[in-house]
Protein backbone atom coordinates (compact mmCIF):
# COMPACT_ATOMS: atom_id res chain seq x y z
CA UNK A 1 0.00 0.00 0.00
CA UNK A 2 1.18 3.24 -1.26
CA UNK A 3 -0.99 6.13 -0.90
CA UNK A 4 -1.29 9.41 -2.72
CA UNK A 5 0.17 10.86 0.84
CA UNK A 6 2.90 8.59 0.39
CA UNK A 7 3.86 9.84 -2.82
CA UNK A 8 4.67 13.58 -2.50
CA UNK A 9 6.29 16.03 -0.21
CA UNK A 10 4.87 18.23 2.03
CA UNK A 11 2.13 20.20 -0.77
CA UNK A 12 3.13 23.72 -0.25
CA UNK A 13 6.25 26.28 -0.05
CA UNK A 14 7.39 26.66 3.35
CA UNK A 15 6.92 29.68 3.28
CA UNK A 16 3.43 29.87 2.08
CA UNK A 17 1.35 31.60 5.90
CA UNK A 18 -2.06 31.07 6.84
CA UNK A 19 -4.53 33.55 5.17
CA UNK A 20 -6.16 35.50 8.08
CA UNK A 21 -9.11 35.95 6.31
CA UNK A 22 -12.27 37.72 8.51
CA UNK A 23 -11.33 38.82 12.10
CA UNK A 24 -11.47 36.17 14.70
CA UNK A 25 -9.96 35.02 18.04
CA UNK A 26 -6.66 34.16 18.31
CA UNK A 27 -5.49 31.19 19.55
CA UNK A 28 -4.58 30.88 23.26
CA UNK A 29 -1.21 29.02 24.19
CA UNK A 30 -1.21 29.78 27.87
CA UNK A 31 -2.74 26.68 28.95
CA UNK A 32 -4.19 23.08 28.18
CA UNK A 33 -7.78 22.46 27.48
CA UNK A 34 -9.27 19.37 30.22
CA UNK A 35 -7.81 16.30 29.76
CA UNK A 36 -11.10 14.27 29.34
CA UNK A 37 -11.94 15.94 25.72
CA UNK A 38 -8.44 14.29 24.36
CA UNK A 39 -8.57 10.81 26.50
CA UNK A 40 -5.91 11.22 28.75
CA UNK A 41 -5.35 10.88 32.13
CA UNK A 42 -2.70 12.48 32.93
CA UNK A 43 -2.81 16.65 32.34
CA UNK A 44 0.91 16.35 31.58
CA UNK A 45 0.18 14.29 28.17
CA UNK A 46 -2.42 17.22 26.96
CA UNK A 47 -0.65 19.07 24.09
CA UNK A 48 -4.05 20.75 22.39
CA UNK A 49 -4.82 24.06 23.99
CA UNK A 50 -7.37 25.90 22.40
CA UNK A 51 -10.24 25.70 19.63
CA UNK A 52 -11.59 28.26 17.26
CA UNK A 53 -14.84 27.06 14.97
CA UNK A 54 -14.82 29.20 12.25
CA UNK A 55 -17.80 27.70 10.26
CA UNK A 56 -19.52 24.62 9.38
CA UNK A 57 -17.24 21.95 9.02
CA UNK A 58 -14.21 24.33 9.89
CA UNK A 59 -12.10 24.67 12.77
CA UNK A 60 -8.59 25.96 14.11
CA UNK A 61 -6.91 23.95 16.56
CA UNK A 62 -4.09 25.44 19.10
CA UNK A 63 -1.37 22.90 20.36
CA UNK A 64 1.80 23.15 21.92
CA UNK A 65 4.88 20.79 21.52
CA UNK A 66 7.53 20.92 24.43
CA UNK A 67 10.88 21.62 24.40
CA UNK A 68 11.41 17.82 25.49
CA UNK A 69 9.13 14.94 26.24
CA UNK A 70 9.72 11.40 27.98
CA UNK A 71 8.28 9.47 25.55
CA UNK A 72 8.04 11.53 22.11
CA UNK A 73 11.30 12.87 21.96
CA UNK A 74 12.63 14.75 20.17
CA UNK A 75 13.59 12.19 18.06
CA UNK A 76 17.34 13.99 17.43
CA UNK A 77 18.55 16.69 18.75
CA UNK A 78 17.67 18.58 16.36
CA UNK A 79 14.01 17.09 15.39
CA UNK A 80 10.62 16.41 17.15
CA UNK A 81 9.26 13.89 16.66
CA UNK A 82 6.76 12.58 14.13
CA UNK A 83 5.04 10.75 16.08
CA UNK A 84 4.05 14.08 18.67
CA UNK A 85 2.87 15.74 15.32
CA UNK A 86 0.31 12.60 15.04
CA UNK A 87 -0.54 12.67 18.34
CA UNK A 88 -0.95 16.13 18.20
CA UNK A 89 -3.79 15.56 15.64
CA UNK A 90 -5.70 12.66 17.12
CA UNK A 91 -5.95 14.53 20.16
CA UNK A 92 -7.52 17.59 18.22
CA UNK A 93 -9.96 15.10 16.24
CA UNK A 94 -11.24 14.03 19.72
CA UNK A 95 -11.67 17.53 21.17
CA UNK A 96 -13.69 18.41 18.14
CA UNK A 97 -15.70 15.31 18.23
CA UNK A 98 -16.61 16.34 21.86
CA UNK A 99 -16.93 19.94 21.41
CA UNK A 100 -18.08 20.67 18.07
CA UNK A 101 -20.27 18.06 17.30
CA UNK A 102 -21.35 16.83 20.46
CA UNK A 103 -20.04 13.12 21.17
CA UNK A 104 -20.72 12.01 24.91
CA UNK A 105 -17.50 11.92 26.89
CA UNK A 106 -18.37 8.36 27.63
CA UNK A 107 -18.36 7.46 24.05
CA UNK A 108 -15.67 5.13 22.35
CA UNK A 109 -13.73 5.70 19.10
CA UNK A 110 -12.60 3.55 16.74
CA UNK A 111 -10.05 4.30 14.16
CA UNK A 112 -10.15 3.45 10.67
CA UNK A 113 -7.47 5.18 8.95
CA UNK A 114 -4.75 7.96 9.90
CA UNK A 115 -2.39 9.41 7.68
CA UNK A 116 0.43 12.41 7.89
CA UNK A 117 3.02 14.10 6.45
CA UNK A 118 5.44 16.74 7.23
CA UNK A 119 8.68 18.55 6.06
CA UNK A 120 11.82 18.16 7.76
CA UNK A 121 11.98 21.97 8.71
CA UNK A 122 8.57 21.49 10.48
CA UNK A 123 9.92 19.07 12.96
CA UNK A 124 13.05 21.59 13.51
CA UNK A 125 13.93 21.88 17.72
CA UNK A 126 14.33 25.47 18.11
CA UNK A 127 15.07 25.63 22.09
CA UNK A 128 11.87 26.66 23.08
CA UNK A 129 8.46 25.04 23.25
CA UNK A 130 6.63 25.60 19.51
CA UNK A 131 3.27 27.00 19.10
CA UNK A 132 1.29 25.06 16.48
CA UNK A 133 -2.10 25.92 14.49
CA UNK A 134 -4.58 22.98 12.86
CA UNK A 135 -6.67 24.18 10.55
CA UNK A 136 -9.12 21.71 10.09
CA UNK A 137 -12.12 20.55 8.07
CA UNK A 138 -14.75 17.82 8.74
CA UNK A 139 -15.95 15.50 5.76
CA UNK A 140 -18.35 12.76 5.45
CA UNK A 141 -20.20 12.92 8.83
CA UNK A 142 -22.34 10.03 9.29
CA UNK A 143 -25.17 10.12 11.67
CA UNK A 144 -26.75 7.21 13.59
CA UNK A 145 -30.20 8.31 14.15
CA UNK A 146 -29.71 12.30 15.64
CA UNK A 147 -26.17 11.21 17.04
CA UNK A 148 -22.53 11.85 14.82
CA UNK A 149 -21.43 8.03 14.07
CA UNK A 150 -18.25 9.11 12.72
CA UNK A 151 -16.33 10.99 10.25
CA UNK A 152 -12.92 12.47 8.39
CA UNK A 153 -10.86 14.97 9.83
CA UNK A 154 -8.69 16.73 7.13
CA UNK A 155 -5.89 19.01 8.80
CA UNK A 156 -3.02 21.76 7.52
CA UNK A 157 -0.57 22.33 9.97
CA UNK A 158 1.54 25.81 10.80
CA UNK A 159 4.29 26.53 12.82
CA UNK A 160 4.38 30.34 13.89
CA UNK A 161 2.33 30.56 11.02
CA UNK A 162 4.13 28.54 8.39
CA UNK A 163 2.56 25.50 6.57
CA UNK A 164 4.66 22.74 7.45
CA UNK A 165 2.19 19.80 7.00
CA UNK A 166 -1.32 17.76 6.43
CA UNK A 167 -2.84 14.97 8.31
CA UNK A 168 -6.12 12.78 7.90
CA UNK A 169 -7.81 11.07 10.69
CA UNK A 170 -11.50 9.00 9.60
CA UNK A 171 -13.09 7.13 12.94
CA UNK A 172 -16.50 5.92 14.50
CA UNK A 173 -17.94 6.27 17.97
CA UNK A 174 -20.14 4.54 19.53
CA UNK A 175 -21.79 4.32 23.02
CA UNK A 176 -20.42 2.38 25.91
CA UNK A 177 -23.37 -0.23 25.68
CA UNK A 178 -22.64 -0.54 22.19
CA UNK A 179 -19.23 -0.87 22.33
CA UNK A 180 -19.76 -3.62 25.13
CA UNK A 181 -21.95 -5.53 22.63
CA UNK A 182 -18.48 -5.14 20.53
CA UNK A 183 -16.32 -6.10 22.09
CA UNK A 184 -17.84 -9.33 23.48
CA UNK A 185 -15.48 -11.46 25.95
CA UNK A 186 -13.17 -8.99 24.84
CA UNK A 187 -14.50 -6.31 27.16
CA UNK A 188 -12.61 -5.32 29.78
CA UNK A 189 -9.68 -7.14 28.85
CA UNK A 190 -6.26 -5.83 30.60
CA UNK A 191 -2.40 -6.12 29.11
CA UNK A 192 -0.94 -9.10 29.27
CA UNK A 193 0.83 -11.24 26.54
CA UNK A 194 0.97 -14.80 25.97
CA UNK A 195 5.10 -15.00 25.41
CA UNK A 196 7.14 -12.69 26.48
CA UNK A 197 10.09 -11.83 24.51
CA UNK A 198 13.41 -9.63 25.21
CA UNK A 199 12.87 -6.69 23.33
CA UNK A 200 16.18 -5.76 20.88
CA UNK A 201 18.20 -3.13 22.26
CA UNK A 202 16.90 0.24 22.95
CA UNK A 203 20.04 1.84 20.85
CA UNK A 204 18.77 -0.10 17.90
CA UNK A 205 15.55 1.73 17.85
CA UNK A 206 16.69 4.95 18.91
CA UNK A 207 15.80 5.12 21.99
CA UNK A 208 17.31 5.23 25.89
CA UNK A 209 15.20 3.19 28.16
CA UNK A 210 14.04 -0.43 28.08
CA UNK A 211 10.58 0.46 28.64
CA UNK A 212 10.43 2.56 25.27
CA UNK A 213 10.64 -0.41 23.08
CA UNK A 214 8.33 -2.36 21.29
CA UNK A 215 9.55 -5.18 19.32
CA UNK A 216 11.71 -8.33 19.90
CA UNK A 217 13.47 -10.52 17.45
CA UNK A 218 11.82 -13.61 16.21
CA UNK A 219 12.91 -16.31 14.48
CA UNK A 220 11.94 -14.89 11.31
CA UNK A 221 14.16 -12.59 9.37
CA UNK A 222 12.37 -9.21 9.05
CA UNK A 223 9.48 -10.07 11.50
CA UNK A 224 9.14 -8.95 15.27
CA UNK A 225 7.09 -9.41 17.70
CA UNK A 226 5.19 -6.77 19.74
CA UNK A 227 5.97 -6.09 23.20
CA UNK A 228 5.06 -3.11 25.83
CA UNK A 229 4.86 -2.98 29.20
CA UNK A 230 1.60 -2.41 30.40
CA UNK A 231 2.69 0.48 33.13
CA UNK A 232 4.14 2.97 30.76
CA UNK A 233 3.03 6.10 31.68
CA UNK A 234 2.48 7.34 28.14
CA UNK A 235 1.70 4.63 25.82
CA UNK A 236 -0.79 3.37 28.92
CA UNK A 237 -1.92 6.79 30.01
CA UNK A 238 -5.25 5.02 30.81
CA UNK A 239 -7.46 2.12 30.52
CA UNK A 240 -8.00 0.48 27.36
CA UNK A 241 -8.75 -3.26 26.78
CA UNK A 242 -7.20 -3.67 23.07
CA UNK A 243 -3.25 -2.65 22.15
CA UNK A 244 -3.69 1.09 21.92
CA UNK A 245 -3.30 3.04 18.03
CA UNK A 246 -0.25 4.58 19.48
CA UNK A 247 1.42 1.79 20.59
CA UNK A 248 0.83 0.47 17.02
CA UNK A 249 2.07 3.31 15.62
CA UNK A 250 5.53 3.20 17.61
CA UNK A 251 5.77 -0.27 16.90
CA UNK A 252 5.39 0.53 13.18
CA UNK A 253 7.92 3.08 13.61
CA UNK A 254 10.64 0.80 15.44
CA UNK A 255 10.18 -2.04 12.66
CA UNK A 256 10.58 0.46 9.93
CA UNK A 257 14.42 1.65 11.71
CA UNK A 258 14.82 -1.79 11.87
CA UNK A 259 14.22 -2.46 8.34
CA UNK A 260 16.14 0.66 7.26
CA UNK A 261 18.87 -0.01 9.86
CA UNK A 262 18.96 3.46 10.92
CA UNK A 263 18.09 3.92 14.47
CA UNK A 264 17.81 7.83 13.92
CA UNK A 265 15.67 7.61 10.33
CA UNK A 266 12.60 9.99 10.69
CA UNK A 267 9.14 9.00 9.51
CA UNK A 268 8.19 12.27 7.06
CA UNK A 269 4.95 10.38 6.22
CA UNK A 270 2.97 7.46 7.27
CA UNK A 271 -0.41 6.15 6.30
CA UNK A 272 -2.47 3.87 8.82
CA UNK A 273 -4.97 1.14 8.34
CA UNK A 274 -6.52 -0.27 10.88
CA UNK A 275 -8.79 -3.27 9.98
CA UNK A 276 -8.92 -4.92 13.38
CA UNK A 277 -8.48 -4.65 16.91
CA UNK A 278 -5.17 -6.41 18.54
CA UNK A 279 -6.30 -8.45 21.23
CA UNK A 280 -4.36 -8.91 24.40
CA UNK A 281 -4.20 -12.50 24.64
CA UNK A 282 -2.29 -13.50 21.36
CA UNK A 283 0.95 -12.74 20.10
CA UNK A 284 1.45 -9.92 17.52
CA UNK A 285 3.56 -10.07 14.65
CA UNK A 286 5.13 -7.53 13.07
CA UNK A 287 6.40 -7.66 9.84
CA UNK A 288 8.73 -5.14 7.45
CA UNK A 289 9.62 -4.94 4.30
CA UNK A 290 11.17 -2.20 1.75
CA UNK A 291 9.26 -1.19 -1.09
CA UNK A 292 12.35 1.48 -2.65
CA UNK A 293 13.22 4.75 -2.54
CA UNK A 294 10.39 7.25 -2.94
CA UNK A 295 11.44 10.46 -5.40
CA UNK A 296 12.51 12.77 -2.25
CA UNK A 297 15.04 10.61 -1.36
CA UNK A 298 12.58 8.97 1.96
CA UNK A 299 12.63 5.13 1.85
CA UNK A 300 9.54 3.91 1.99
CA UNK A 301 8.38 0.43 4.28
CA UNK A 302 5.64 -1.73 4.49
CA UNK A 303 4.60 -2.81 8.18
CA UNK A 304 2.18 -5.65 8.60
CA UNK A 305 1.04 -6.00 11.85
CA UNK A 306 -0.51 -9.39 12.68
CA UNK A 307 -2.59 -11.52 15.10
CA UNK A 308 -4.13 -15.23 14.91
CA UNK A 309 -2.75 -15.24 11.15
CA UNK A 310 -4.75 -12.31 10.19
CA UNK A 311 -3.13 -8.68 9.17
CA UNK A 312 -4.88 -6.35 11.67
CA UNK A 313 -3.09 -3.54 10.68
CA UNK A 314 -1.25 -1.92 7.27
CA UNK A 315 1.19 0.87 7.84
CA UNK A 316 3.65 2.74 5.27
CA UNK A 317 6.00 5.11 6.22
CA UNK A 318 8.49 7.43 4.26
CA UNK A 319 11.59 7.46 6.20
CA UNK A 320 14.07 10.11 6.05
CA UNK A 321 17.81 8.53 6.58
CA UNK A 322 19.76 10.39 9.26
Amino acid sequence: MVGTLLQKTVGRTSTETIDEGPAKKSLDFQQTIPRSLVHRAAVSEVFVTDLNILGPHRFEVGAQWPRRHGFFGPATPSSHDPLLYTETCRQAAMLLAHRAYGVPLGYNFLSDHKSFAIGAAGLATDCRPVNVELQVSAHDVQYRGKNVGGMRFEFDVFRDGTYVGNASERWRCVSSAVYRRVRGDHFAATPFQVKVRPTVEPAEVGRHNTQDVLVAATDTPGAWSLQFDPDHPVLFDHTVDHVPGMVVAEAARQASLLTVADPHALPLRAEFEFHSYLEFDAECLIVGRELGTAGDGTRLVQVDIQQRGKTAVTATLAMRLS
